[in-house]
């Protein structure tokens, strides 16, 4: 069995539908003995061009492990789906189960919004950085 990820993009109009068609999906997987690696819902999010003319959709990730039949019945239900605007699906070398950057931003953002502090770790990215502009300004001078 491979290893894909796949990446779907439903009309905002069937928001709603996504979680049905998640748990769809799913099942195909689970029936055919694949595995799904790790599923990230990353909501409504701004196009950076239209699409039948719509300017915002719904984001689905996945990574999967399965055979190329379960890949071709996925693939077959995206393209008669008329929620799903476009889909992408992509042979990777190895499981990914780490979140995307999409999600850690999106974790970053809601520790800010509750105002939780930074861990020391994040906080020295930041301090090294007007250090690193010290430098370049002595030589101007």
């Amino acid at each position: 069995m491979r290893h894909y990820e796949i990446c779907f993009i439903v009309h905002p109009d069937q928001s709603e539908q996504v979680p049905a068609m998640i748990e769809r999906y799913k099942g195909v997987i689970a029936q055919r003995n694949g595995i799904v690696h790790r599923l990230e819902d990353w909501g409504r999010r701004q196009l950076t061009y239209q699409i039948q003319k719509v300017h915002k959709a719904h984001y689905v990730l996945m990574n999967i492990e399965c055979d190329q039949d379960t890949v071709n019945e996925l693939e077959h239900s995206f393209k008669f789906s008329d929620a799903v605007v476009r889909h992408l699906i992509v042979k990777m070398t190895k499981a990914v189960t780490a979140p995307s950057p999409m999600m850690k931003e999106e974790k970053s953002k809601s520790m800010m919004e509750r105002g939780a502090e930074p861990r020391p770790a994040e906080a020295k990215p930041a301090e090294a950085k007007p250090a690193e502009a010290k430098p370049a300004e002595a030589p101007a001078a």
